[in-house]
C-alpha cells in the first residue's frame, strides 16, 4: 500500500499524481476509512522524492475532505461510505448529451472614496483590467462581424461564446459538457428567474446559513419559498434532510463567508440525496473558485455527477469586472432540452458585441493569462495584508482564518464591543468592514469575527487600514 511508480506522473506535477494515486485508493476502498497514511517523511524516503510534494498532496487531500489530521498523530482517511456506494453509478458513462436546435453581491464593486480601504466590497481590482487588449478585440469584433452583431441572439447566448466556455471549463474545471448546456445572462440574478421557471416555483428552495443574503432575497422574489440551511452543523447534508427543500443552492469549492469547503464525502452524501427524487436539484455556484492560494482548485461537484442532478452557475464578474454582467450555468441534458421546449422565446440578456468579444478574448489565450496575473497580484495583496496584521499590535488580539480561501479571510479580534459597534466604529475612522454575524439568517452570534475581502483593497492603505483595527481593540 502506498508504493507508487513515481515515473508515471508524465506531465503531472509529482505532487499531484500522488494526491490523485491516493485519492483513488480512498475511493476505491483500497484504503480503509479510519487508516493511518504513512509519516510524511517515511512517504518520502519509499518513494524516493522530497517531504515537500508529499506535504503538497496531503494538503490537497486534506481541503478537499479525503484526510483529516490530528495534532502530534498523523493524517487518517475519512469514512467517505457514501463515495464508495457512489462508486457503482460513477462507472456508468454519463448519458450522452441529447443535440437540441437551437452575480452575487450585496456591495457595490466600486470602492467608496470616503473610505481608507473598503474590506467589504468584493469587487475585482478595476486597475488591473486588461484595457488595451478589450479594446483590440472590440475593434476587430466590430470590423469582422457587422451582421452577426444586427442579429438577435439565441436565448441561450451566441454559439461563439457557448463554445469558448465549454473548452475553458474542460481544461480547467475539467467539466465535459457541449455548448447546448450552457445558458448566457446578464448577471447571476437574471440566470436564477431561468432557474426557478425551469425547476418549479411550488419548489422549496434551500440556501446556506450564513451566506450571501441577496441569493435569498432573490429566490423570495420570485415567490418560492426559501430556507436556510446551517452550514456549521455537524452535517450540511442531515440538515437538509431535515428540512423540506428540493433545490439546494450551495458553494461546494470554497463557501463565502466561511471559506469553508465541502468535504467529498458530504458531497457524495448531496449527490444521493438528491437522487432520491426526480424533483430534487444542486445549484452549485462556483463564484470565486479561481482565486484558491494554495494547492489545485477544488474539483467542481458537477465533476461527480453521473444522474443529471447538478446546475453549475460561474460569472465573470470576479475575474473580469461586473461592469461587463456577464454569466452562465451549465444545465443538465434534460434541463437544456426543456430549456429550449419551454424558455427558448426568450432573448439573451447579454449584447452581442460583449459575447463575441469575450468569446475571442477566451479564445486567444488573453482570459488564461488575465486569470495567471489577477491570482498572482491577489496573493501579492493578501501577502502584504496578513504581513501587516502580523507585525501589527492586532496580532496580540486577533487570528487569522481560511487565508487561503479565495480573496477574503476571517479576522477574530478580542474586543469588548459589540460587532455592530466594531463596524461602525471601524467605518468612523475609515475603514469598512462587515461581520461574520451579519450574513446569518437565522441565530446571529456575536463572535467578534469579521469577513476582510482584500481584492479592490489598495496596497498603499493596508497598513494604514491595520492600524485604525488595532486602534478599536484597546
Amino acid at each position: 500500500m502506498f508504493t507508487y511508480d513515481m515515473s508515471k506522473a508524465g506531465a503531472n506535477s509529482l505532487y499531484h499524481y500522488l494526491y490523485q494515486c491516493i485519492k483513488k485508493d480512498i475511493v476505491s476502498g483500497n484504503v480503509l476509512a479510519e487508516e493511518q497514511l504513512p509519516s510524511k517523511r517515511n512517504l518520502a524516503q519509499n518513494l524516493g522524492i522530497s517531504v515537500v510534494t508529499i506535504e503538497n498532496a496531503y494538503a490537497q487531500l486534506l481541503a478537499e475532505g479525503y484526510i483529516y489530521s490530528l495534532p502530534k498523530k498523523g493524517f487518517f482517511v475519512v469514512d467517505i461510505n457514501a463515495a464508495a456506494n457512489a462508486q457503482v453509478h460513477r462507472n456508468r458513462k454519463k448519458p450522452r448529451t441529447r443535440r437540441i436546435h437551437a452575480e452575487l453581491t450585496d456591495e457595490s464593486e466600486h470602492v467608496n472614496p470616503k473610505y481608507i480601504a473598503d474590506f467589504a466590497s468584493n469587487g475585482a481590482d478595476i486597475e488591473a483590467f486588461p484595457f488595451t487588449t478589450w479594446a483590440k478585440i472590440t475593434r476587430e469584433v466590430l470590423c469582422e462581424r457587422q451582421n452577426d452583431l444586427l442579429q438577435v441572439s439565441p436565448g441561450m447566448g451566441t454559439l461563439e461564446l457557448r463554445r469558448a466556455i465549454a473548452r475553458m471549463l474542460r481544461e480547467f474545471r475539467n467539466i465535459q459538457v457541449s455548448p447546448e448546456q450552457i445558458v448566457i445572462g446578464a448577471g447571476t440574478d437574471y440566470l436564477y428567474g431561468l432557474l426557478v421557471q425551469l425547476l418549479g416555483f411550488d419548489k422549496c428552495y434551500g440556501v446556506e446559513d450564513p451566506g450571501w443574503g441577496k441569493i435569498s432575497k432573490l429566490y423570495s422574489q420570485y415567490g418560492v419559498k426559501v430556507c436556510h440551511i446551517p452550514i456549521a452543523a455537524e452535517s450540511f447534508v442531515d440538515s437538509v434532510k431535515k428540512s423540506d427543500v428540493d433545490v439546494v443552492h450551495i458553494s461546494p469549492a470554497h463557501h463565502f463567508p466561511t471559506g469553508m469547503v465541502m468535504p467529498v464525502g458530504e458531497r457524495y452524501r448531496l449527490l444521493s440525496w438528491a437522487a432520491e427524487s426526480p424533483n430534487r436539484h444542486i445549484v452549485e455556484d462556483d463564484y470565486d473558485s479561481e482565486f484558491r492560494m494554495t494547492g489545485k482548485p477544488i474539483p467542481a461537484l458537477q465533476n461527480i455527477d453521473v444522474t443529471e442532478k447538478v446546475i453549475y452557475l460561474n460569472t465573470f464578474s470576479k475575474t473580469m469586472t461586473s461592469a461587463i454582467r456577464l454569466s452562465y450555468m451549465v444545465l443538465p441534458p434534460h434541463l437544456a432540452e426543456k430549456f429550449h421546449n419551454k424558455l427558448s422565446f426568450y432573448s439573451c440578456t447579454v449584447s452581442n458585441l460583449d459575447q463575441y468579444v469575450m468569446a475571442k478574448f477566451i479564445d486567444l489565450g488573453y482570459y488564461e493569462t488575465h486569470i495567471n496575473r489577477m491570482r498572482n497580484l491577489y496573493r501579492a495583496k493578501r501577502d502584504m495584508l496578513l504581513s501587516a496584521i502580523r507585525k501589527s499590535k492586532l496580532s496580540n488580539v486577533a487570528r487569522i482564518y481560511e487565508e487561503d480561501a479565495g480573496l477574503h479571510f476571517i479576522l477574530e479580534v478580542n474586543t469588548k464591543c459589540s460587532d455592530i459597534e466594531f463596524c461602525n466604529r471601524a467605518r468612523f475612522r475609515g475603514v469598512n468592514i462587515r461581520a461574520l454575524s451579519e450574513y446569518y439568517f437565522e441565530a446571529k452570534p456575536s463572535q467578534h469575527k469579521f469577513v476582510v475581502n482584500y481584492s479592490s483593497v489598495d496596497k498603499t492603505s493596508m497598513q494604514k487600514a491595520v492600524q485604525i483595527l488595532a486602534s478599536l481593540c484597546n
